[in-house]
């Protein structure tokens, strides 16, 4: 397993590069976008009256990544939600390499595609920058999840950060590595 390489690295390398430097006319094959990191992010309102919902999710959070996910607390205090500063109230995972590209090939092929009603993800929810969030509504849609065993139905956002310059750059890569926009 030591020369093991995920199969959307290999596909960005040997495809997406050249397609992409054609493409916005790259003078150098390092000025092509890439993906950096991928941040899952999941919060539970519910998380100040019981903890165990959130190590559930938290658990969950960790099988669909495939790495620890590390418990987000609360910054400040909010008296009307019941709210102290440093209360956990939410999970994350940062994925980055080959854990990275792991998951986004499993999302894209896998959890994408098991989506009820599903038409193309938003292709106006990116931040200006090339970055790119996507939000999904059920944790059910990833094949590690067992339905059975779930006890409650929780979202999560999902953040891309790319090295793109622009929108047009950073939509352009996660199309080329198989994300299924909207068609306007």
């Amino acid at each position: 397993m030591d020369n093991y390489t995920p199969r959307l690295k290999n596909r960005y390398r040997d495809e997406v590069i050249a397609k992409l430097q054609e493409e916005f006319q790259y003078d150098n094959a390092m000025r092509v976008p890439r993906l950096t990191k991928i941040i899952i992010n999941t919060s539970m309102k519910d998380a100040t009256q019981n903890v165990k919902l959130l190590e559930t999710a938290a658990q969950e959070l960790t099988l669909i990544a495939g790495q620890k996910a590390v418990l987000t607390r609360a910054r400040r205090s909010i008296a009307g939600f019941k709210l102290r500063e440093g209360m956990p109230i939410g999970a994350r995972v940062t994925l980055r390499g080959d854990r990275m590209w792991e998951f986004l090939d499993r999302l894209v092929t896998v959890a994408i595609p098991r989506i009820r009603d599903f038409r193309g993800v938003n292709a106006k929810a990116f931040d200006g920058r090339g970055n790119y969030s996507l939000g999904l509504t059920e944790q059910i849609v990833f094949p590690e999840i067992d339905y059975d065993k779930v006890s409650r139905i929780n979202g999560m956002n999902i953040a891309f950060v790319t090295t793109a310059e622009n929108d047009e750059e950073g939509m352009a890569l996660l199309a080329a590595l198989g994300m299924p926009f909207q068609k306007a």
